[in-house]
């Protein structure tokens, strides 16, 4: 840890006493991860998912066949390349390396964090990672993990410095021209977060006036970009690092810890990692309903056809039942009422 991240790291873990041991070290993890890990590096924000398959957050009828759709639209941004195992350039390279270097978020409660008891990432997306590396290298555990915040994964495909994303990406019509998705693994939607006792109703005119904190190059700023609501969701003041980051943070459990020192009175990210924050903070909870449908992939560099169309066969057996094994595991508790994972759509 260096010299200017221990201060704030042992600030926000001071006023967060209170709160519970697990939510404490899991938001000063997050602050150290957002301050520490990759290089900042900007991707620009995205553009809202549009409609697809699945009825309700998460939902579809996943162990189907896939259905095929027009190419030449974005109308079905999910739809991706066919399964196939052959091996070309991308997985080749993996192969002789042995190693399946995967992007992931180290601090999303139940999606991708660190254990603190066990020292060891955990979570759905990291289940799904580890069944991404044994049907390419056949052993789960031939896998790196490097933690990324949500504002460089697009960044750290470009640059080679992981093979795949697995870190509750939004598929949509902006980013398939920046990444190539395999097919979607999860429905989500947008929802606001905030202390119970607030009398914020959901994504509405009760945001007026309110601070809302997003994670930069996240679906969710973008839509307050469309429609805040006259919320407050811009950094403006002085120009020190602290303002410049108060309402738009490099990872999104930043926000948490923003909501939990008084900083914004809100979030609004996807409700599925909501969700996980909620159950790590019995103060706060969702409001109101989910007001976009979101799909999650796992990510690729643009171009990397081959490893594509292999995570897809991947999926294919993965939807068959370790999804179910890995959702009754990790959400079912916190996103009760889920079917299955989406049916795959293929262009």
């Amino acid at each position: 840890m260096s010299e200017d991240t221990e201060p704030l790291v042992r600030r926000a873990a001071k006023r967060l006493r209170g709160w519970g041991g697990v939510a404490a070290m899991a938001v000063a993890c997050g602050l150290t991860a957002s301050l520490t890990l990759l290089p900042l590096a900007r991707e620009g924000s995205d553009a809202a998912a549009a409609p697809g398959p699945g009825t309700g957050a998460g939902a579809g009828s996943g162990v189907g066949v896939g259905a095929q759709v027009k190419a030449d639209t974005c109308r079905n941004p999910e739809a991706s390349l066919t399964p196939s195992t052959e091996d070309g350039p991308s997985v080749r390279a993996i192969k002789e390396r042995g190693k399946l270097i995967v992007g992931v978020d180290q601090s999303s409660y139940r999606w991708g964090y660190r254990n603190p008891e066990k020292g060891v990432l955990e979570g759905f997306d990291i289940a799904l990672a580890r069944a991404v590396a044994k049907g390419v290298l056949g052993d789960e555990n031939a896998v790196v993990f490097r933690a990324i915040p949500t504002n460089q994964r697009i960044a750290a495909l470009d640059s080679g410095k992981v093979d795949l994303v697995v870190r509750t990406m939004t598929i949509n019509c902006k980013r398939i021209e920046q990444v190539a998705f395999s097919t979607a693994y999860f429905q989500a939607g947008q929802q606001v977060l905030a202390p119970k006792r607030s009398d914020i109703t959901g994504y509405d005119s009760s945001l007026r006036g309110k601070r809302v904190c997003t994670a930069e190059g996240s679906t969710a700023h973008e839509a307050l970009e469309e429609n805040s609501f006259g919320a407050v969701f811009k950094d403006e003041g002085d120009g020190t690092k602290d303002d410049r980051d108060l309402l738009t943070v490099p990872n999104q459990l930043d926000c948490l810890a923003r909501l939990q020192l008084g900083e914004v009175d809100a979030v609004v990210t996807d409700n599925a990692l909501a969700a996980g924050q909620a159950a790590q903070d019995p103060a706060v909870e969702l409001k109101g309903e989910p007001f976009t449908k979101e799909y999650y992939g796992v990510a690729a560099k643009l171009g990397n056809d081959d490893l594509v169309r292999r995570v897809n066969h991947v999926l294919v057996g993965y939807r068959q039942g370790p999804w179910q094994a890995a959702y009754r595991q990790w959400l079912e508790k916190d996103l009760p009422g889920i079917s299955g994972p989406p049916a795959p759509l293929y262009k």
